[in-house]
């Protein structure tokens, strides 16, 4: 099977707009933590809040976390005719980025009118040229296209001055990048934030390590997510160091779990691990599809926030705790009005 062929998560439901989280929860009154979480296990569902996530876990588990960074990674452009958002998914190694551009206006989701060759107007007299579409050329109509920049720029600083983060119709208003950061956080790369990372506190993760729960970072920097049903995650880069192997290798071999923090930290792992559960340091770009073709093999449970439906991540899920779980979860989460995205709620997959 192809890594980008489409693939049909079993699990199925509808989303009530009203479950759309559409603001912090600290806007909510709440703490980070405090956001609730539904717990799924062997035995049945738990409803409860994050901040009790160490109920769940033992001395010995390893929960591994994504360290990348949210950018700001949303710039005002200028098409020929008229304004359009622009969406920084990637910095490939050859400096050429991969974008989507947007509509604009009141209505959301991206252009699908993009040629190649076509110039667009930046901020800070920037013009950016699309060469072709990503990630394989020749797609009229393609979301995500790779471009090029007529002059080099320090990426990072040049999104600090000019971008925002990234914000979909649902979210309410603008809200400061420090909103969009985990407690994980220390390396920019990411368009969107590692969502599930978001729930921890400096407090929660100090109180889970005098527990005897390691914390194993990894690093992938995630792309601009997919409004499409059914769209695999194109390569994003990754990086698994050598102390993070050793610790997930030797947690396995003493009977400890393994917990992502996310779909983006189990992605990486299971890129570098091995058909017997070993895990090896690595990094570059992974193209990695987790779902009944390739389940995972060394992660035990997962911790993440609530997908779309027919989001490819429901694969990821099902990889990992199996459809008949992950679609109890899901009809729990929807009977007792659990909030979706990136300010929303959370649960925690064990299998």
């Amino acid at each position: 099977m192809s890594p980008h062929a489409p693939a049909v998560a079993g699990t199925s439901f509808s989303l009530p707009a009203e479950l759309s989280a559409t603001e912090p929860p600290e806007q909510r009154g709440l703490a980070r933590d405090g956001v609730r979480l539904l717990v799924a296990e062997k035995d049945g569902v738990t409803s409860t809040r994050f901040a009790q996530i160490g109920k769940f876990l033992r001395p010995g588990d390893v929960l591994v976390v994504n360290t990348s960074a949210t950018r700001p990674a949303a710039l005002e452009a200028r098409r020929a005719d008229r304004a359009a958002p622009l969406h920084l998914s990637t910095v490939l190694d050859d400096g050429s980025w991969v974008v989507e551009v947007r509509r604009g206006g009141r209505v959301d989701g991206p252009a699908p009118d993009v040629v190649a060759a076509e110039r667009l107007c930046l901020p800070g007299g920037r013009t950016l040229t699309i060469l072709e579409s990503y990630p394989h050329s020749g797609h009229d109509g393609s979301r995500l296209w790779r471009a090029a920049l007529d002059q080099p720029v320090d990426v990072d600083a040049y999104l600090r001055r000019h971008g925002r983060p990234i914000r979909y119709g649902y979210v309410s208003r603008r809200w400061p990048l420090s909103a969009y950061q985990t407690v994980f956080a220390t390396e920019p790369g990411s368009a969107e934030m590692p969502s599930a990372g978001r729930p921890f506190t400096d407090r929660l993760v100090t109180t889970l390590a005098t527990h005897g729960v390691a914390i194993a970072p990894v690093v992938l920097h995630t792309g601009v997510s997919s409004p499409e049903p059914h769209e695999p995650p194109f390569p994003e880069r990754y990086r698994v160091p050598g102390a993070t192997a050793r610790l997930v290798t030797a947690a396995r071999a003493g009977g400890g779990r393994v917990v992502a923090v996310g779909t983006t930290a189990c992605r990486a792992l299971e890129t570098v691990s091995g058909w017997d559960g070993t895990v090896a340091p690595g990094e570059g770009w992974t193209d990695l599809v987790l779902g009944p073709q390739r389940p995972t093999r060394v992660i035990d449970g997962l911790v993440t926030g609530w997908h779309a439906p027919q989001a490819s991540h429901l694969l990821l899920l099902e990889a990992v705790a199996g459809v008949g779980a992950v679609q109890e979860a899901y009809d729990v989460a929807l009977s007792e009005r659990y909030l979706w995205h990136e300010f929303g709620d959370s649960c925690l997959l064990l299998r």
